[in-house]
């Protein structure tokens, strides 16, 4: 029962010192003396010269040659630490989750998955006979993405 007793009057005793402490706050912010008005007459500096003359600006930078395996590890390192964290490893497969997120919930459930199996499955069967023969399941490989070509 003490214990009870002497922490309602602690919890109070701290109540009203954050009460007290909270006002005497807001009254020293109310008498906060006006901001002092900016300098005006402040000389800029001069503007250099557009015409450039002789001056050379700096070699572009040049591509290095990554070996198969660096350019395969930085297509998950996005920020180039030479570390792949789990969320930069998953980020590759946002893009095929979202196109099965047909409602946009960031939940995939049975629904949005069967239909996109069903088509999927729909696509390949061509004679339509509700079975996939060897040729029709090879259609549904994904395809081998190629480079784009430099449009320099």
């Amino acid at each position: 029962m003490n214990r009870i007793v002497l922490g309602a009057l602690v919890a109070l005793a701290l109540a009203g010192l954050g009460t007290f402490w909270w006002e005497g706050r807001a009254q020293v912010e109310r008498a906060a003396p006006p901001p002092e008005p900016l300098a005006t007459a402040e000389v800029l500096p001069e503007l250099p010269p557009s015409e450039p003359g002789d001056m050379v600006g700096p070699a572009p930078p040049e591509a290095s040659e990554l070996t198969r395996e660096q350019r395969r590890f930085f297509r998950y390192d996005r920020n180039r630490d030479w570390r792949i964290t789990r969320t930069e490893m998953l980020s590759s497969r946002t893009d095929a989750f979202r196109k099965l997120d047909k409602d946009g919930n960031n939940l995939l459930d049975f629904e949005e998955w069967a239909v996109a199996t069903v088509t999927k499955f729909e696509g390949a069967d061509a004679d339509g006979d509700n079975r996939l023969t060897p040729a029709e399941f090879a259609t549904t490989a994904p395809k081998p993405r190629r480079k784009p070509r430099c449009a320099c």
